[in-house]
């Protein structure tokens, strides 16, 4: 009886340090992390300056590189402006010389606006009608697809400089 009495509390012993030693280590605790706190990590290694894809239009899908559709796009836009400008008669007195910095945006539905031109005063005296111009040059684009960064489509902003040159 003495025997089974001490394996018995023997038992209940190693029963209740083996209970102690599961409670007390922190191997069992998890650590919840909200879908917030996932994110806020995330948008710290976000660049937001950088996007995987740059906007393009369909004429643009041959190139290689990505480097190379981005010419490419830029070179459309530039063409359109320059084609519609030379399909206006245009009379200045003065000889102009004169890069114009246009501010775009892009949607994530591909559509394109004017955020800002910057024509210095001269430039917009000679030719008033200037950014009747641009804005028509822009209206008549092929559909634009828009950047993409992590597999979804983003809004994307860029400065694109235009030589404006008349005798």
């Amino acid at each position: 009886m003495y025997f089974s009495v001490s394996l018995l509390i023997m038992r209940q012993i190693a029963l209740a340090l083996f209970f102690t030693m599961v409670t007390s280590c922190n191997y069992f605790d998890v650590k919840k992390t909200s879908s917030e706190e996932i994110l806020e990590e995330e948008l710290k290694t976000f660049n937001w300056s950088e996007v995987d894809i740059y906007p393009t239009f369909s004429s643009c899908d041959n190139e290689k590189s990505e480097e190379a559709k981005k010419l490419c796009f830029q070179n459309i836009l530039r063409q359109a402006i320059y084609k519609n400008i030379k399909s206006d008669t245009i009379v200045v007195s003065e000889y102009l010389k004169d890069t114009i910095l246009i501010k775009f945006q892009i949607s994530e539905r591909g559509e394109l606006s004017v955020v800002e031109m910057d024509v210095d005063s001269l430039t917009l005296k000679e030719i008033p009608n200037l950014k009747a111009l641009l804005q028509n040059s822009l209206d008549s684009l092929p559909e634009i697809y828009p950047a993409i960064k992590r597999r979804q489509k983003v809004k994307t902003a860029f400065v694109l400089p235009v030589v404006i040159q008349a005798n």
